[in-house]
């Protein structure tokens, strides 16, 4: 922190977070993400309420979202143990089978462990494109990791992409002017950044586009999956 006149100046988090009316939060918070370590966590708890959504009469989603969009990744992951050991089943499968559609697509994002999440994430971004599958395989089955590291470093180094959160703010708003929303981009983004720096790029959305990713995910999302994306947002922005 820098000190201007006399007086220090903010932080770069107090900054982005002072436009959001959260700047009294930081030292709670620590992180520009929206989604935190949950202070209260019982993993035996959350694992029975789970249990409970899917064996009682009807399919319980609103707790299923209220448990996942609200435990940090780490925390999901000791919750799908717990589950295990409890009922020997596996989480992730108990829930892919009471659930569908855009939902369990979320909640399966939810339950991957980290790597998992993102190998899966790059396949489907490297199927996308057939040339850019084999220059990208090429590369990371041919390099060492040092070498990597470099490619990595040099890519940062030239790359125009220099406002991480505007980049991404851009994709959301483009993932949710489409006909029909890009449920695959949003449902990226929104997993992947909300333990990171959603609330930077909410701060970029809102000042970018007039109007808060909260609200144009109200008026674009619909059925059973836009409670879960609301939590993961998690927040309006005026």
């Amino acid at each position: 922190m820098s000190v201007t006149g006399g007086k220090m100046a903010p932080s770069l988090t107090q900054e982005i977070l002072s436009h959001l009316g959260l700047a009294s939060k930081t030292a709670a918070w620590g992180t520009l993400g929206t989604l935190r370590t949950f202070l209260n966590f019982s993993v035996d708890k959350d694992a029975q309420r789970l249990l409970r959504a899917i064996t009682g009469q009807g399919v319980d989603r609103s707790a299923i979202v209220d448990v996942l969009t609200n435990r940090s990744r780490e925390q999901r992951q000791l919750i799908s143990r717990n589950f295990q050991e409890r009922t020997q089943q596996d989480l992730m499968k108990s829930l892919q089978a009471a659930l569908s559609g855009n939902l369990e697509r979320i909640v399966m994002a939810l339950l991957q462990p980290t790597a998992q999440f993102d190998a899966q994430e790059l396949r489907t971004a490297l199927k996308a494109s057939d040339s850019a599958v084999d220059v990208a395989i090429e590369i990371l089955a041919t390099r060492t990791p040092p070498q990597l590291q470099e490619c990595l470093a040099v890519y940062k180094h030239t790359s125009v992409i220099k406002n991480t959160p505007l980049y991404f703010a851009d994709k959301l708003h483009q993932a949710l002017q489409e006909t029909e929303p890009n449920y695959q981009v949003l449902i990226r983004i929104l997993i992947s950044r909300c333990e990171t720096d959603l609330l930077s790029i909410r701060a970029e959305f809102r000042k970018k586009f007039g109007k808060s990713l909260y609200s144009s995910l109200q008026d674009a999302v619909k059925g059973d999956c836009q409670s879960a994306l609301l939590a993961l947002c998690r927040a309006e922005d005026m």
